[in-house]
């Protein structure tokens, strides 16, 4: 892949980010706020921009989403299929891993 490829890439992505971002925060809040990891003043100023300004801001060569799931364990419960020789239940895992997230979640808002 060239560099070109790669920040058209970066380019759609973020359009599609932002435009999900919008999306979401109109539709509810607060459950944006929580899948996205985002402050409410972020979701505001997103909620906010104009399609102009949208596509001004996607056109950047910086991607504005992140993986919100940057730990070892976390990565772990969401690969893992068995745990010592036995199979895992795929969606006991996802919760775990869902559980885990919205703790460093709200941890992270926490005044």
């Amino acid at each position: 892949m060239t560099s070109e490829q790669i920040l058209a890439e970066i380019r759609e992505a973020n359009l599609t980010y932002l435009m999900l971002a919008q999306s979401l925060i109109r539709a509810d809040k607060a459950q944006a706020l929580f899948r996205l990891g985002l402050s409410e003043e972020s979701a505001d100023l997103i909620d906010g921009l104009s399609p102009a300004q949208v596509m001004k801001i996607a056109s950047g060569s910086m991607l504005l989403c992140r993986f919100r799931a940057d730990d070892d364990m976390v990565w772990s419960l969401l690969t893992q299929h068995n745990v010592n020789g036995r199979t895992v239940n795929d969606a006991t895992t996802r919760l775990h891993a869902g559980i885990v997230m919205a703790g460093r979640y709200a941890d992270s808002v926490q005044p």
